[in-house]
C-alpha cells in the first residue's frame, strides 16, 4: 500500500484533526506546529505567536481510497479560508489558513482547487490560503493528541 501525507492548517488544530481522522483511507492523523523558526515549540509558545508556527493537521492517507483532491474539500469546508491569521473566535499568525505541500503534484492540485473556487465565486472574498512546501511538522504535545476524542466531544466550534 503506498501511503501519502498532506499538512494543513486551518485555525485550531483540535475540531480539523477529528474531521479528518474520520475520512475513509485517512491512516492517521497528527497535530502539530508547521511553518516556524523555533526549533521544538511548545503549545504555549505558539499560542504566544512569536514562533511563526501554525497551528496544522498531519494526514496520513491512502491514495488509492482517498485523493488528496478530496481532502482538499474537507479542508475548504471545515474553516474560512478567506480569513487572515484567524478562524473563528482565535486570532493569530498560528490560527492561519495554510496547505504545506508534499510534493509538486501537490502544489498543482491545490493550487487549482483555490482557483476553481476563486473564479466561482465560492466565497464572499478572495480565499487567502497559502500554499508552501512543506517544512519540519513538530508534534503537539500528547495531550493534544485526539483531544476531542479524549474528551468524548465530536466537535468544537468549527
Amino acid at each position: 500500500m503506498a501511503i501519502e501525507k498532506a499538512t494543513f492548517g486551518a485555525g485550531c488544530f483540535w475540531g480539523v484533526e477529528a474531521r479528518f481522522a474520520e475520512m475513509p483511507g485517512v491512516i492517521d492523523t497528527a497535530v502539530g506546529y508547521e511553518g516556524g523558526d523555533l526549533e521544538h515549540p511548545t503549545y504555549k509558545e505558539v499560542c504566544a505567536d512569536r514562533t511563526g508556527h501554525a497551528e496544522v493537521v498531519d494526514v496520513t492517507f491512502d491514495p488509492s481510497r482517498l485523493s488528496f483532491d478530496t481532502l482538499l474539500d474537507a479542508f475548504f469546508s471545515l474553516h474560512d479560508p478567506t480569513q487572515v491569521n484567524r478562524q473563528g473566535p482565535d486570532w493569530g499568525s498560528q490560527y492561519r489558513s495554510v496547505i504545506y505541500t508534499h510534493s509538486d503534484e501537490q502544489v498543482q492540485v491545490a493550487r487549482a482547487k483555490i482557483a476553481e473556487f476563486n473564479a466561482a465565486g465560492a466565497y464572499r472574498m478572495p480565499i487567502a490560503t497559502k500554499v508552501e512546501p512543506a517544512t519540519t511538522f513538530w508534534r503537539a504535545e500528547e495531550y493534544h493528541q485526539r483531544y476531542l476524542e479524549k474528551r468524548g466531544m465530536v466537535h468544537c466550534h468549527i
